[in-house]
């Protein structure tokens, strides 16, 4: 599967443009985004896709040198399982975000 970058999203859709995955984070404040969308199609689900958004998601944002709020319960859940990847998260408790969305 291939994924297209833009700016505060990555995402694959197919060949009639229908988004299939998408993960969205848009800048919240100065060099921090919040990462409040993860979306895969029923099709898809079940087989990392989700995960592998999240992993492409951390390396964009590391790599721009900007800092995440997961408000997003996938997201949230994904960094409490990758605690190795907190490091571009703003000083907060996993536990105590108010989730914003779900999968």
């Amino acid at each position: 599967m291939d994924f297209i970058y833009e700016s505060n999203r990555i995402y694959a859709a197919d060949e009639q443009g229908n988004v299939l995955a998408e993960v969205v984070f848009p800048l919240e404040k100065d060099g921090v985004v919040n990462i409040n969308r993860t979306f895969v199609d029923a099709t898809l689900r079940g087989g990392g896709v989700a995960a592998k958004l999240l992993n492409l998601a951390y390396e964009h944002i590391k790599a721009q040198g900007l800092k995440a709020i997961p408000s997003c319960s996938y997201a949230v859940t994904f960094f409490k399982r990758n605690q190795d990847k907190n490091d571009i998260l703003v000083d907060l408790d996993l536990d105590s975000i108010k989730v914003e969305c779900s999968i």
